[in-house]
């Protein structure tokens, strides 16, 4: 449980810093655009945050981590951060104006793409997880 407390503090940190770097860069560069540099704070917030808190609570009624459960957390973090590092990427390239080639601007969308592949294996492992240990506490 101390694994999925520490994950939640760490991913509110980042929801925090990135929240503060999308308000703090918009304004020094002069945007007021959309732009998806806005959603780094939403995803670690919601995907860190409140999933880890939510683990904490699962794993505290019904124990439902086991030897796997570590290596498919890998999964789920490998996922949300490159999706968030690809979110942050894409928005302030938006922000700076750059203008990048089809081959860069594809690159960043299959970049987090993966990641949102990853993130969605991670989640549905972690579910199957909960699902059994639920199951077993219901029906012993």
């Amino acid at each position: 449980m101390k694994r999925f407390a520490n994950a939640a503090l760490t991913y509110a940190l980042l929801a925090m810093a990135g929240g503060v770097f999308y308000r703090e860069f918009t304004k020094f560069s002069g945007f007021s655009g959309r732009t998806a540099l806005a959603v780094v704070h939403a995803h670690y917030l919601l995907l860190g945050t409140v999933f880890f808190l939510l683990l904490l609570l699962l794993e505290k009624n019904f124990g439902f981590a086991g030897p796997k459960t570590g290596r498919v957390l890998v999964v789920y973090h490998v996922g949300l951060n490159l999706t968030v590092l690809m979110l942050a990427a894409r928005g302030v390239v938006q922000i700076r104006g750059i203008a990048l080639s089809a081959a860069a601007g594809g690159a960043l969308s299959g970049i987090a793409g993966i990641g949102h592949i990853l993130l969605g294996v991670g989640l549905v492992l972690v579910l199957l997880q909960v699902r059994r240990a639920v199951a077993a506490a219901v029906h012993p």
